[in-house]
């Protein structure tokens, strides 16, 4: 169902596209996002949305920019609450897996390379990199600052890997399909408790 036409300033058109073109995504992938799309389901023109993303792979690469920038700042602000102990870190793992896999940022990355679009993941590595800077900014010693690198590493290569392989691979071996998270879980916190201990240690000082 279309939403009624309104009007919208430029960036308030561009983010219903951005919005609609991740709903559509989600509903039924990424072969599904296309201008026509994306245009019906926000009341526009195909070339309203020539006119915001020049072509359909740029309205790509915005999407993975969009997902990256939003993912990103609703897991950052996850791990500042695990930092304090109000959620757990399964709460941020579960998060991370979430995006690659149900809201679709795994088979996004994975459509836009087969189709040649080689740095289709760049956007989304870039919204990575700045919120690990945000995140070691503030990391009291420099193996904190690794450890929150690794891990971070570890997390988006899991949950990239488990978007797109992860039930029959657990399936070949025998294992239970939410082994992946698991694994991800008891490193993140580890990450977490020593982290933790750090702290500690400087508050004695």
């Amino acid at each position: 169902m279309s939403i009624k036409r309104v009007r919208l300033s430029s960036d308030e058109s561009r983010l219903a596209a951005l919005e609609a073109a991740r709903i559509l995504l989600i509903e039924a992938g990424p072969q599904a996002v296309t201008l026509k799309a994306v245009a019906a389901q926000i009341g526009r023109t195909h070339a309203n949305l020539l006119h915001h993303f020049g072509s359909a792979a740029g309205l790509h690469k915005a999407l993975a920019a969009y997902l990256g920038d939003t993912i990103t700042a609703t897991i950052g602000e996850a791990v500042d609450a695990a930092r304090r102990g109000k959620v757990s870190p399964r709460t941020i793992v579960d998060m991370t897996f979430d995006a690659f896999d149900r809201e679709g940022a795994g088979a996004l990355a994975s459509w836009m390379l087969a189709l040649g679009n080689e740095d289709a993941l760049d956007p989304v590595v870039e919204a990575i990199h700045r919120l690990v800077d945000k995140l070691t900014a503030t990391a009291l010693t420099p193996h904190l600052a690794d450890l929150i690198r690794d891990n971070t590493l570890m997390l988006v290569l899991l949950a990239l890997g488990d978007s797109q392989m992860g039930g029959p691979m657990a399936g070949a071996l025998g294992l239970p399909r939410e082994k992946a998270r698991e694994m991800a879980t008891r490193s993140l916190t580890f990450a977490l408790m020593q982290e933790a201990a750090t702290l500690a240690a400087q508050a004695e000082v």
